[in-house]
């Protein structure tokens, strides 16, 4: 199919899965990765979509991509990051884990480990770590979000409040280089800030396709995390940012 064929497809595709992989065009259109490449940056340069890594979005700052999408994108970066995240935590601690298929994958690492109390605003988290007798779960309750099992709103924020953690693991849908934490969900962002206040050792863990990425909602900065686990190099004013704020910064 020549290119000017293939772009309205390739448009097409992503207004109905909201998110377009190469891997999948490649074997979609029968071209080289190079090609897809190529047409998905030029859709890109003309404002139709976003490129993200490995594969293009919708140019949406307001509506995030499907859960199950999520879960599949990047998700050999994410179990890598999950693990580090996992190593930065002792046993016989308590800790919580928020929304995101990331940190699900954290969770998926702490079955591993002895004496903990989690506390989490996600039934997928717990229904991982209800697998594991050395792991105490706590769920927050909350209005549930019946796209990715996330629990939001005051009741989950009130049960938050009555809590302290030595570790929190949270997630983001987007990051800009002035270190500015983003999400889509003002619900979900008034929970996380609350996690944020009520923890001893913040970890943020995100891969490093979410500063290609825009979202609506400030979750925070993140001069107020110790830790930020990544996939690979930041942006230069982000790197700048994290050693003025001494955010420790971990590659995956």
């Amino acid at each position: 199919m020549v290119q000017t064929l293939r772009k309205p497809e390739i448009i097409n595709i992503a207004r109905r899965e909201r998110l377009v992989t190469v891997d999948h065009l490649v074997e979609h259109f029968g071209v080289t990765p190079q090609t897809i490449r190529r047409d998905l940056t030029e859709l890109s340069d003309s404002g139709q979509l976003e490129r993200v890594h490995g594969g293009a979005i919708l140019p949406s700052t307001t509506v995030n991509i499907d859960y199950n999408e999520r879960r599949k994108f990047n998700q050999a970066r994410k179990v890598d990051i999950a693990r580090l995240c996992a190593m930065q935590i002792p046993n016989d601690c308590s800790v919580f884990l928020n929304i995101g298929t990331t940190t699900e994958a954290v969770a998926v690492e702490l079955l591993q480990h002895q004496g903990l109390l989690v506390v989490t605003n996600n039934m997928n988290i717990a229904n991982i770590l209800s697998t594991s007798t050395e792991v105490k779960v706590i769920v927050t309750g909350g209005n549930l979000r019946q796209s990715d099992g996330g629990l939001v709103g005051d009741f989950a924020k009130a049960t938050i409040q009555q809590l302290r953690f030595d570790f929190a693991v949270i997630g983001c849908s987007a990051l800009r280089e002035d270190g500015d934490i983003l999400d889509f969900d003002v619900q979900e962002v008034g929970v996380s800030k609350t996690i944020i206040r009520q923890s001893d050792t913040v970890l943020l863990a995100s891969d490093s396709s979410k500063f290609e990425r825009k979202a609506p909602a400030r979750i925070a900065s993140i001069s107020d995390v110790d830790i930020f686990v990544t996939d690979k190099g930041l942006p230069d004013a982000c790197a700048d940012f994290c050693r003025e704020s001494n955010t420790k910064v971990l590659f995956a």
